[in-house]
């Protein structure tokens, strides 16, 4: 599955969850580095507990952590550009380097400068720079941005990090396109057959990176930028799967953690397929609060005032089996039509956000009475980032990589899958089905994974604060729950709402409070709630 940051107002829809189906990619719980495993990990079990690195930095090391950045302008105003070196096998760091895309915008004052403030909004795949220039650095509150240079650099493999490349545009609208909920066994070989065609794409046009773009290596990265920028703590607001990513780099370098919010939380104990299971039932959660909204209103096309939730559910069912059957136009230049797979991402789509659900409410209208599908097929391309020249973004190919190489599958088979579709059904009847077959992508995967599930409890961090929302679709709010539980120095605060991660999502009182830990270190009470 695929976890992502939804981006604010005013922007294009970008949303944030679960990859689903079509594209199969499996979310990652914790993860170790390839080679860094020994020195990252403990035992290979749920119960580990990621251990921290040696507060000295090996000599090996000390090149990459004395390097001077060559900042320079890069096209957005405000903001500079630079490159950064880190190890591409941190086990073997004279067998080459990786080179890292950063962005930066400085401390705009008044007030005294608090240092560097890195941001991440998830993913795993989503470019962090590409968040600053767009969101963070122009929408995080004034007061934030005054007191500290705003930066990101975008992961290992990712975007202008030496990206992952896997598959062709037409490939991937290929891909996409591949019925994701088969009826017979002719549909499950093709299934397959995508998944494995995807795989190898992987292998063949990104062998070496391939092999280390995992979490532990990411987060390794992040302290050597910490280290570059003359900053003694990291200071970090990571969305989603970058809460994974920050509480990674707090369980291996305790004693620099600075202000950390973690917002989405993951639960790194996880296994994949506890981790699918878990985000299913987090889907039909939020797909019965768009229900019982989307009834309200005159223009729903799933019901009428009154309609339960379940019934709405059965009629979106129904549509979708009714585009497998037969996909209707969608106005695409490049001929596509909207069948089921691309219908099921373009709702899963507005699931992350309560304020995409009347543009799905009019999607949906346009395609069950009206049979135009350019609505649903806009929604599913901006999650894909696919652009109108069929050009896709390498956020897919890089969250594949590092999903695959930070976990075991959930599935081998799909005989495995097929006896696991009753628990999915369950936990979501509209969307169970496609879920499960999604968590069979990773069996094919050309490198072997290097993680394991484990607990993060980074002994002797300041205060980290974790971030959890009650109805979220993507991060359950449990998983929020027990990531705050397993850090030694983890406070929870509660959103009470709807939709993935709650910073800048309106909530005066969340917002405060985590503009009042940044700027002066002060946690909020235990068991804070705010809505």
């Amino acid at each position: 599955m695929y976890i992502r940051r939804t981006q604010r107002p005013n922007r294009p829809l970008r949303t944030s969850g679960v990859l689903l189906a079509v594209a199969a990619l499996l979310m990652s719980a914790c993860s170790s580095g390839s080679s860094t495993t020994a020195t990252a990990t403990s035992t290979a079990t749920a119960n580990a507990v990621l251990a921290a690195l040696p507060s000295s930095t090996p000599s090996t090391l000390a090149p990459y952590y004395g390097q001077k950045l060559n900042w320079r302008t890069c096209g957005v105003p405000g903001f500079e550009c630079a490159t950064m070196k880190a190890p591409l096998d941190y086990a073997n760091p004279a067998s080459g380097d990786i080179r890292l895309a950063v962005a930066r915008k400085k401390a705009t004052g008044p007030g005294k400068r608090l240092g560097s403030l890195l941001v991440n909004p998830g993913g795993p795949g989503g470019s962090a720079v590409g968040y600053l220039q767009q969101y963070a650095g122009i929408g995080y509150p004034a007061e934030v941005r005054a007191r500290y240079d705003m930066v990101a650099v975008d992961p290992r493999g990712v975007a202008r990090s030496e990206p992952v490349e896997c598959l062709t545009g037409r490939q991937m609208d290929t891909f996409t396109q591949t019925d994701t909920t088969p009826d017979d066994k002719k549909e499950t070989g093709q299934l397959v057959d995508a998944y494995k065609k995807f795989a190898e794409g992987c292998g063949q046009r990104s062998p070496d990176v391939l092999r280390h773009v995992s979490t532990v290596e990411a987060a390794r990265d992040m302290d050597i930028l910490r280290a570059v920028l003359g900053d003694q703590k990291l200071t970090y607001v990571g969305a989603s799967y970058g809460t994974l990513l920050g509480a990674t780099y707090a369980g291996l370098f305790p004693g620099r953690v600075g202000r950390l919010v973690l917002d989405g939380a993951m639960d790194p104990q996880l296994t994949a397929r506890k981790l699918n299971e878990d985000q299913t039932a987090g889907f039909e959660t939020a797909f019965r609060s768009f229900a019982k909204d989307c009834v309200r209103h005159s223009d729903c096309p799933l019901g009428g005032a009154g309609t339960s939730p379940e019934q709405v559910g059965k009629n979106l069912k129904a549509f979708f089996q009714q585009l497998d059957k037969a996909p209707i136009p969608a106005g695409d230049a490049h001929g596509r039509k909207l069948g089921e797979a691309l219908a099921t991402t373009g709702v899963i789509a507005a699931m992350y956000d309560e304020a995409a659900w009347p543009q799905l409410r009019e999607a949906l209208t346009s395609a069950m009475k009206e049979k135009d599908g350019a609505g649903l097929l806009a929604l599913s391309d901006s999650y894909y980032e696919r652009d109108a020249d069929g050009k896709y973004a390498n956020l897919m190919f890089a969250n594949a990589a590092v999903n695959c190489l930070d976990l075991p599958a959930a599935f081998a088979t799909p005989d495995q899958v097929e006896k696991a579709l009753p628990a999915f059904e369950k936990a979501s009847p509209v969307f169970g089905e496609g879920l499960a077959w999604a968590s069979l992508n990773c069996a094919y995967w050309p490198v072997k994974p290097t993680g394991e599930p484990h607990r993060i409890q980074a002994k002797g961090a300041a205060p980290i604060l974790v971030v959890g929302t009650t109805r979220d679709p993507a991060t359950p709010y449990p998983w929020a729950q027990s990531l705050a539980s397993q850090l030694s120095s983890g406070t929870l605060l509660t959103y009470v709402g709807d939709g993935h991660t709650a910073y800048g999502r309106g909530s005066t009182c969340i917002d405060s409070t985590i503009d009042r830990y940044l700027l002066q270190g002060t946690p909020p009470a235990k068991g804070k709630r705010c809505s």
